[in-house]
């Protein structure tokens, strides 16, 4: 037997530390790796056991043809050669009737190894391919960040060991970054005392002292209410405001005096007494700490809430005090010049950009139209907004679609040529995480498995069969590693870089004033932001809509977006697609508990099975985790109902700006 370190390659903060055994052809157990200073050999539901994954018997292991109907799992095996004389032929043809920005890739984070991850952008650049806007995720959250405190780095996480005030805002940790609930814990044994603030009682509520439920999207208004009570009580910290905020007095001349307790309560939700009394508590808390998780900026006002709540810690002086501050996540891929990777320069002639949450209008409105769409690393039947036009997009004959997977996925269902992917234990990379500072290169325990090829391998083979010269593209992995480690940044001195080459775990070092220097073009927390079309933070009102119940698309503890469904085990665990709601509105409704359901709206139709709980207040519904229509009640899952609307800066998913009703089935 032989054990080798590596790393989760899953789309979580903690890209926690693995320990993976094997026997010289298979994986025989994967264990956390105890040295890890971060995630300490713990693992989460999902990646115990990451060797079903690796070894299921639902693996692709040849390339597949399609044979029959789209969507009717009708595909033939075929060789490598075969699939790949093909798809160039197919993409030579539409270059030569459409043009290059016909074809279109679609990729996000199945993998987020920082070479397998970005091994398609240089290719499609080369090709001259339409480009993909990645925004799918968290990027308002990243761009309200940005805003007020411009390139500064985020605190590290065991910085919240020392706080007596940890507030968890919008952040279900128990199923999104369980190591960093480790720390939480031990702060809480020292004294701490521990807030949820979210939309329901998600599993992180049993961890916390106290838990305020707010309306979906007014984290903004609580936000702004809590400063009105700061500043009205003097709890804020003048030396510090003066030192180091940009536009203190601008917000409070012009902003706070409209948010009045009263004003605050009617929007969020909270009684007045409760809303002073947490900025009473957090402005006398010795060292606050908030964590911001990224559901609160899946909203029409996503980017703007998160400058808000961001505000709060600059009042308060908080970032001087050791376990004071906050964090929206941790930038640790920025050590490494990724520019080496994807590779921009390979651009001969700017082209259009299509936006991943618009998939589906791009696939069946979009001028010209997309002939061709390349999906590897991705899902985006079931994690793109709108399913019903993507599904429509898919279904089309004329549309030439290629996946690279591991799995039969509901899109790869919809596919003409399919090609088998390596798993992480199959090819070598490099991680970085974005909840903590630690970077590792892996190299494969296994060979591949079957005929799988990992990402990097299979762009290689296309720009041979597509008559690319660049000497990139003849670059090993390893090869691209090696120079990427090499050529990083100052943040990484020699002897880490050694390390780091070596296969060692590094951890990116902080500076000992990173927490009083701020990264921001003024050298200030820019409350105050002259560059942004609204100079000062403010509320701003949702997208919403006239229905009734907010529905909230949640984090399963047992799925990652549509990841592990093949996993029986977790399936078992997640049991069916419940939809929870509050007992008030299911018998105002007349539904009873465990009874199928229909969740509509402008945009689609989805089976549930009703779960009711008062853990869901009154005016919200709750889909946790992302299915297949393998285990759908109607053909369809949630992303059906939720619009292809953008946030209000960076293009992000409004998966949280939905609104829908619910009727027996």
């Amino acid at each position: 037997m032989t054990t080798f370190p590596s790393v989760c390659p899953y789309d979580c903060p903690d890209a926690c530390g693995l320990l993976v055994t094997t026997d010289g052809k298979q994986v025989t157990e994967v264990h956390g790796d105890p040295s890890h200073p971060f995630t300490q050999g713990k693992l989460c539901a999902k990646m115990n056991h990451y060797e079903r994954t690796v070894h299921s018997p639902k693996r692709l292991t040849t390339p597949l043809l399609r044979s029959g109907p789209k969507g009717t799992n009708a595909f033939t095996p075929i060789s490598w050669e075969e699939a790949l004389d093909r798809i160039a032929e197919r993409w030579q043809t539409i270059i030569a009737e459409d043009g290059p920005e016909a074809i279109l890739p679609c990729s996000y984070a199945g993998t987020m190894g920082l070479i397998q991850r970005n091994a398609g952008h240089a290719f499609f650049y080369r090709l001259g391919a339409a480009r993909l806007e990645r925004t799918i995720c968290s990027p308002a959250k990243g761009y309200g960040w940005k805003a007020i405190m411009g390139s500064t780095l985020a605190p590290h996480p065991q910085e919240v060991k020392s706080s007596d005030l940890i507030i968890l805002w919008g952040s279900n940790a128990a199923a999104t970054n369980i190591h960093f609930l480790h720390y939480v814990l031990e702060a809480k044994k020292s004294g701490a005392v521990v807030w949820l603030i979210d939309t329901y009682e998600t599993p992180t509520a049993a961890i916390a002292d106290e838990v305020f439920l707010v309306r979906p999207s007014s984290d903004g208004a609580l936000a702004l209410g809590i400063m009105q009570v700061l500043a009205n009580k003097a709890l804020i910290d003048e030396d510090f405001l003066t030192a180091h905020v940009q536009g203190y007095e601008k917000l409070l001349q012009e902003i706070l005096p409209q948010w009045t307790l009263e004003a605050a309560a009617e929007i969020t939700g909270l009684p007045a007494a409760v809303i002073e009394k947490m900025a009473c508590a957090y402005g006398r808390a010795r060292a606050p700490f908030i964590s911001i998780g990224s559901g609160l900026s899946r909203y029409g006002n996503g980017a703007m809430t998160v400058r808000t709540i961001l505000c709060l810690p600059a009042l308060t002086g908080a970032w001087t005090k050791t376990g004071g501050g906050a964090t929206t996540g941790i930038p640790g891929s920025s050590a490494l010049p990724m520019a080496q990777i994807t590779r921009e320069d390979l651009i001969s002639t700017p082209t259009r950009i299509i936006n991943i949450n618009q998939l589906g209008n791009a696939l069946t409105s979009s001028h010209p139209p997309i002939k061709s769409l390349f999906v590897y690393h991705c899902n985006p039947a079931a994690v793109c907004p709108d399913q019903n036009r993507v599904m429509e997009g898919l279904e089309r004959e004329d549309l030439f679609t290629v996946v690279h997977e591991r799995f039969l996925t509901d899109t790869a269902l919809y596919a003409d040529i399919i090609l088998p992917a390596t798993s992480s234990l199959e090819h070598s990379d490099i991680y970085s995480a974005y909840g903590h500072y630690c970077l590792r290169r892996v190299q494969p325990a296994i060979e591949p498995i079957g005929q799988s090829r990992s990402n990097w391998e299979v762009f290689q083979l296309l720009a041979q069969k597509m008559g690319f010269e660049d000497s990139f593209f003849s670059r090993s992995a390893d090869e691209l590693i090696d120079s990427l480690i090499a050529s990083s940044s100052g943040w990484l001195d020699n002897p880490a870089k050694e390390r780091l080459a070596q296969g060692a775990l590094v951890e990116l070092p902080l500076p000992m004033d990173y927490k009083t220097k701020f990264k921001t073009p003024s050298g200030q927390i820019e409350i105050f932001n002259p560059l942004e079309t609204e100079p000062l933070p403010k509320y701003l009102l949702p997208h919403g809509g006239e229905l009734p119940l907010w529905l909230m698309t949640a984090p399963s503890v047992y799925g990652l977006n549509s990841s592990f469904l093949e996993r029986e085990d977790l399936i078992d665990k997640r049991q069916t697609m419940n939809l929870f709601m509050n007992p008030k509105d299911a018998s105002a409704r007349k539904l009873n508990d465990r009874q199928t359901v229909i969740a509509h709206n402008s945009h689609g139709e989805v089976g549930f099975l009703l779960a009711v709980t008062p853990k869901v207040p009154s005016g919200v519904v709750v889909a946790e985790g992302v299915w297949d229509f393998n285990h759908s009640l109607n053909g369809r899952t949630v992303n059906s109902l939720v619009s292809p609307r953008l946030t209000d800066k960076a293009a992000g998913s409004t998966f949280y700006d939905t609104k829908v009703e619910v009727r027996s089935n």
